[in-house]
């Protein structure tokens, strides 16, 4: 009677939490589909598109960063690069080229062109390679939040209910809001002039107790940005953020400087040279 009392409890305990979903399209990350050139495969109704491609893009991550640390080391999650690739090629605002990992390889297979090894009219010779004129660089600041009275209620029931209880409480008791707030930035390659920069964040419960009943096997298979709770955040925040960043970039205005870019700007100093210090001797 005991054990029929504590499955019940922990069944409302765990239907308590939000966002605890399994097979539901609600469950599923922003970031779905595919994309092939300009043509996109179940890409989020929600993704910002671009009628006209305004220009090719190189995705840059910071790997020594304490961002990416934590993202691999704590939630042992992937890279960023193949997600925000995503993003940008379904939206159609942008062509992506290879600049990360992938493009050692590029690079191998001009060399194995160069030294004869492969066969004629493989046309790898030079000038091929298309520019990036911009660069985005992704970033992410975690944020972790208790739920609220939950850890409490579930503690509760381990103390009344028993060991199956305890068992809940370990599971229900780990659950944690927790919430990712990112930022892309996109540069001007020619110039090195920042052009845009957006922040975006997402919140989803966390699903982080669930390891100590499943054991590793099961938690293992919680792996990526579509599965765990950690990467459905990242994904979404991302989302956000990418939209926004469209959003921006559409309406377009370079920023003006009278003089022009570089030449010193408008604060200027005594006896200094640019054209804004000339500017006080008069």
């Amino acid at each position: 009677m005991k054990q029929v009392v504590a499955v019940t409890a922990l069944a409302v305990v765990l239907a308590a939490c939000a966002g605890v979903q399994t097979g539901s399209d609600s469950a599923r990350t922003p970031v779905t589909g595919s994309a092939a050139g300009s043509t996109s495969t179940n890409a989020s109704s929600k993704l910002e598109q671009c009628d006209q491609t305004l220009g090719t893009l190189s995705v840059h991550e910071d790997t020594h960063s304490k961002w990416y640390r934590q993202l691999r080391n704590e939630y042992q999650l992937e890279s960023t690069v193949p997600l925000i690739r995503l993003l940008v090629q379904q939206s159609n605002c942008f062509v992506v080229v290879e600049r990360g990992r992938a493009f050692g390889d590029v690079m191998r297979e001009r060399e194995l062109e160069a030294s004869g090894e492969m066969r004629q009219g493989s046309n790898f010779q030079k000038g091929q390679m298309v520019a990036a004129d911009y660069t985005l660089s992704p970033s992410i600041v975690f944020s972790s939040k208790d739920s609220g009275g939950l850890g409490a209620g579930a503690r509760m029931a381990g103390r009344k209910l028993g060991p199956l209880g305890r068992i809940g409480a370990s599971v229900v008791g780990d659950l944690k809001f927790r919430e990712a707030a990112t930022t892309l930035t996109l540069v001007d390659n020619r110039s090195t002039v920042q052009l845009a920069a957006s922040e975006g964040a997402a919140s989803k419960t966390d699903f982080g107790g669930w390891g100590s009943v499943y054991g590793r096997a099961g938690a293992g298979g919680l792996g990526g940005y579509t599965k765990t709770p950690e990467g459905k955040v990242i994904a979404g925040a991302f989302a956000d953020a990418y939209n926004q960043m469209v959003q921006s970039v559409k309406n377009y205005k370079a920023q003006e400087v009278q003089g022009g870019l570089g030449t010193g700007g408008r604060l200027g100093v005594q006896g200094g040279s640019t054209p804004a210090s000339r500017e006080l001797a008069r």
